[in-house]
């Protein structure tokens, strides 16, 4: 008993540690929201969950510790629908970054994005007309694509050198044409009509006001969501081992709480017991 209360305390303790990487990792996704995915509404369950496992793990380490059978059967309780819901949390983070990614392109360090590579639930409400405004103004608003500019000598850096580059998705999708478009480089986020026709409607959707640039752009959008797919999974790889130390803390807490009940519940037998044994010693 002593043994399995000791191991739950420790694994609790543990599992107290790892719930900061959660909240780390939701405010992480918070910050990410407000610089560059600005989709503003994903972090919060993040966050919940871990503030939950932390309150919860708490719980768990004071009634191993103490052998507090309540204190164990709240920490059980509750640490099954904690359990369920991060468990939930992370199929739905991999079923909604689950398809697209960016398509290379010749001569390009960078990768080029496409809407119709993605699909699904997150798409859709990011490509919606009245969220993308929102998006479109956040990203706008974050500066990403003024920080782009490089110069070498006082001047802007060579084409051949841009190409180079490894672009992140909303670099890539919103500061500047497709390379199907066959516009041609000035700067970064500066580009010239070029020769080469596509149909592709981001092509005259482009436009050198920085306050424009391919904002409206599809390969904006699917920037956005290849950005987003990229943040959730860092994030989803701490939540699946904290997963199983969570699993593993719930199973041992079960041997936990029954071996306290057996015990509490034999308590009162070996005092009897031993006050009926008493007055027989003294008549002797």
């Amino acid at each position: 008993m002593r043994s399995s209360n000791h191991l739950i305390g420790v694994l609790n303790f543990l599992t107290f540690l790892l719930s900061i990487p959660i909240l780390g990792g939701g405010i992480w996704l918070s910050t990410r929201a407000n610089n560059t995915d600005c989709l503003k509404f994903l972090q919060w369950p993040l966050i919940i969950i871990g503030v939950a496992i932390m309150v919860v793990s708490l719980a768990g380490f004071a009634g191993a510790c103490y052998r507090n059978t309540f204190l164990l059967w709240v920490y059980l309780f509750v640490m099954f629908f904690v359990i369920a819901a991060l468990i939930g949390f992370i199929i739905f983070a991999y079923a909604v970054t689950d398809k697209g990614s960016g398509r290379a392109e010749p001569n390009r360090g960078y990768l080029d994005y496409y809407l119709q590579d993605y699909s699904g639930w997150l798409e859709k409400r990011v490509a919606d007309d009245s969220y993308w405004a929102k998006i479109s103004s956040c990203i706008r608003d974050s500066k990403a694509c003024n920080k782009m500019g490089k110069t070498v000598g006082g001047m802007p850096e060579s084409a051949d050198v841009f190409y180079r580059r490894k672009l992140n998705p909303i670099e890539s999708g919103c500061c500047k044409p497709p390379t199907e478009c066959g516009y041609t480089y000035v700067n970064e986020t500066t580009w010239n009509p070029g020769v080469v026709g596509s149909a592709n409607p981001d092509c005259t959707k482009w436009n050198n006001d920085q306050e424009q640039l391919c904002y409206s752009c599809d390969s904006c959008k699917a920037g956005v969501l290849a950005s987003l797919k990229k943040s959730w999974r860092k994030v989803s790889v701490i939540n699946i081992v904290v997963l199983i130390i969570l699993v593993i803390a719930y199973v041992v807490g079960c041997a936990a709480f029954r071996n306290n009940r057996r015990i509490d519940n034999d308590e009162p037998y070996g005092e009897t017991r031993m006050t009926k044994e008493r007055p027989s010693m003294i008549q002797f």
